[in-house]
């Protein structure tokens, strides 16, 4: 599923690739799936769509959005988006596709669960969009140690460092997959707790969520997940299925995975040790 890092990829693309292009087909739902949300009838999205004019793509947590007019299309979680070339064949299933003038075309399949939502702008509620679009982002220069800090519970009592960094959406777009990377940069297993984490722990953990989801995005997405083109991303992850099993790339330990909090977490035994 994508996460910070990918959105930030794929509507840098679809800025690139998208704007200019006007819709003269589109589609949702033709091959439903218990586990996509759509906002409305999705019925309806082919008559709010057709005619129009993609003219902006954003970002913000797990949501990619692109803008037609007054009309927002907006994808979440494991809703991926692929762009496709006029000469190409379209996929045999897929939850929303669009057709361009120019015999281009944009489909998005869930995988697991996803959100795909389209509305008129103003036309959406629900806490989880705009909780995500309002949030101040780890990209931005005013997430810094302040806010950071404004974060953490006052009594977290038995409050891990995955639950404050993965759950309640403290961090839009930050889940359980970049989170295993922070971690190991910081030297933090997932279990551990809040309570007994340092200043030093804290701020060595504050920089390298900064850091970690920077190279994500910089080098296109980890190597997890695909962009809009399909292509894996270029940041090698350290902690993944992938790498369940392999040495650690520090110390030689074997990778473990572990059921935690509604997810699997990856870890070096050696490398965050559990105190």
């Amino acid at each position: 599923m994508h996460e910070l890092p990918e959105s930030q990829v794929i509507a840098k693309q679809a800025g690139e690739t998208l704007i200019g292009k006007r819709i003269t087909f589109a589609i949702a739902n033709a091959s439903p799936h218990k586990f996509t949300w759509y906002h409305g009838d999705p019925e309806g999205y082919g008559d709010l769509l057709i005619a129009k004019t993609i003219d902006g793509a954003t970002a913000f947590g797990s949501y990619v959005e692109l803008s037609a007019g007054a009309v927002r299309l907006a994808f979440a979680e494991g809703a991926s988006l692929r762009f496709i070339r006029p000469e190409a064949k379209r996929p045999l299933k897929h939850q929303l596709l669009i057709e361009f003038e120019d015999g281009s075309a944009l489909a998005s399949t869930v995988q697991m669960y996803g959100a795909i939502f389209c509305f008129e702008e103003g036309d959406l509620g629900g806490s989880y969009y705009h909780g995500s679009k309002e949030a101040i982002s780890p990209y931005d220069e005013r997430f810094d140690w302040t806010y950071f800090q404004s974060l953490i519970p006052n009594e977290p009592r038995s409050m891990s460092v995955k639950a404050l960094l993965a759950t309640e959406q403290r961090i839009p777009g930050l889940g359980n997959g970049v989170l295993q990377d922070i971690l190991f940069r910081s030297g933090l297993h997932p279990k551990r707790k809040l309570t007994s984490l340092t200043e030093e722990d804290r701020r060595h953990l504050f920089t390298e969520l900064k850091e970690t989801l920077i190279m994500m995005r910089d080098q296109g997405g980890r190597d997890v997940e695909k962009d809009l083109f399909g292509n894996a991303g270029g940041y090698l992850t350290i902690l993944s299925a992938k790498t369940k099993g392999t040495p650690c790339l520090q110390c030689g330990q074997e990778i473990r995975r572990e059921a935690y909090l509604g997810g699997n977490v990856y870890y070096c035994p050696e490398c965050q040790p559990l105190l």
